[in-house]
């Protein structure tokens, strides 16, 4: 029978998404766990899958579009149902088709769902030459700032020429797109421009507030020679297919320190301690709207090339906001790698429900007492923040020791 599908609930406590595209035609077929639509939300793309086989009647929400959770999205139906089950369901709904998307017509096969309520429009912006409305996704309109386009210069595709995702990445991977020159203007003194908080700046913000406010910090930090490790990963880049990075090597140096003091591979929760058997990692990343951290998963089970490939698509898909909820969540552990900016030393603030975060400063020539003799070595400052509920000082302590002796010894690496 038709059914109505909702607005999942993609990101636990979230009150509202994004529709940033839907991946299914009207009166196109889809079979159980295909992806109907991508759901955009404070931190993350996410697909939604269909938990049944059957046929998308209607949309009605278009893409861009903000939606509550529990909001009508799409009609589904089942083989034989058509245009008769679409418009009783929706008087049925009470829903607002004011702006309907053009519907093909529709084919056979049964169905999926979920349930109601509010439903807001994205918003336009003004045409600034004709006071013509454009119509963008949100998602779009990001990416378009994010590549510095125009997004008047923009075709749209989208339903009723609504500019969408692919036609802004059309525009980035068009290399004969114009460059406007601009010319430096005159700025009085104290002028100033309010930019609007993004959900994920506000996210970032609730979440860093929770996390210094509400778990107790610790820090504990060690200048590490460095030399080994660099000259290591300059002879393993000579002859591997694929480079790697000193991000990489951090990594694999984490997991194996984890494997010399488990007791540190944990997280806290209301009722217990949680102690985890693999080593699961987030990196933090920055892009343009703030900072996101995908976890790199079993990294005690990857070798260098694996972990370099995983390490690298995440890197990428996080920067063009690709990256899936599953792919956010999860891990014991961060780091966070400020070196390549030239800063020497920084402690940085955990990422709760995780345990610990590693800050890496950057790799510098420095005078060291080395057999009773001053020696030029490059040197890297590395800075754990801890939760000293989870974690005693001793045993992160006992870690960041195992850590500075694999650091600064990487044959262990070749074994």
């Amino acid at each position: 029978m038709a059914l109505i599908m909702r607005m999942p609930e993609v990101l636990a406590n979230a009150t509202e998404a994004i529709i940033a595209k839907w991946l299914i035609q009207e009166g196109e077929s889809f079979t159980v766990g295909q992806a109907i639509a991508e759901v955009e939300t404070e931190k993350a793309l996410v697909e939604v899958p269909a938990e049944t086989e059957g046929i998308l009647g209607k949309y009605l929400v278009n893409n861009g579009a903000f939606v509550q959770v529990g909001a009508p999205i799409a009609i589904l139906l089942a083989a034989g149902e058509g245009q008769l089950e679409i418009d009783k369901l929706i008087a049925e709904a009470g829903v607002d088709v004011a702006s309907p998307v053009a519907a093909a017509p529709v084919v056979n096969t049964p169905v999926v769902t979920q349930a109601p309520v509010i439903i807001q429009e994205a918003p336009v912006l003004k045409h600034k030459e004709h006071g013509d409305r454009l119509f963008i996704s949100p998602l779009s309109r990001r990416l378009a700032k994010e590549n510095d386009l125009d997004a008047e210069s923009i075709q749209g595709t989208g339903p009723g020429g609504r500019i969408v995702r692919r036609d802004v990445e059309a525009a980035i991977g068009d290399s004969s797109k114009a460059v406007t020159n601009l010319t430096p203007v005159a700025i009085p003194a104290g002028s100033f421009t309010d930019i609007p908080h993004s959900g994920m700046r506000k996210a970032i913000a609730r979440r860093l507030t929770e996390s210094k406010t509400t778990v107790p910090h610790f820090y504990l930090s060690a200048p590490v020679l460095a030399d080994d490790m660099l000259n290591f990963r300059t002879k393993y880049n000579e002859w591997a297919p694929k480079k790697i990075s000193v991000t990489d090597l951090i990594l694999k140096t984490v997991a194996a320190s984890f494997a010399d003091v488990p007791q540190a591979n944990v997280i806290w929760t209301d009722s217990a301690l949680r102690q985890f058997s693999d080593v699961d990692v987030s990196i933090a990343v920055a892009t343009n709207n703030g900072l996101i951290t995908p976890v790199v998963k079993g990294i005690n089970h990857l070798s260098l090339a694996q972990l370099n490939i995983s390490t690298s698509d995440l890197i990428d898909r996080a920067r063009i906001g690709r990256l899936k909820q599953s792919e956010i969540e999860g891990g014991s552990f961060s780091v966070t790698n400020l070196g390549m900016y030239g800063t020497d030393e920084f402690s940085a603030i955990l990422n709760p429900p995780q345990s610990a975060i590693l800050a890496v400063g950057a790799a510098k020539q420095k005078p060291v007492v080395i057999d009773g003799e001053i020696k030029i070595r490059s040197i890297i400052n590395f800075t754990v923040s801890v939760d000293h509920r989870a974690i005693d000082g001793a045993i992160a302590a006992q870690w960041l020791a195992a850590f500075v002796k694999r650091f600064e010894n990487p044959f262990w690496l070749a074994i």
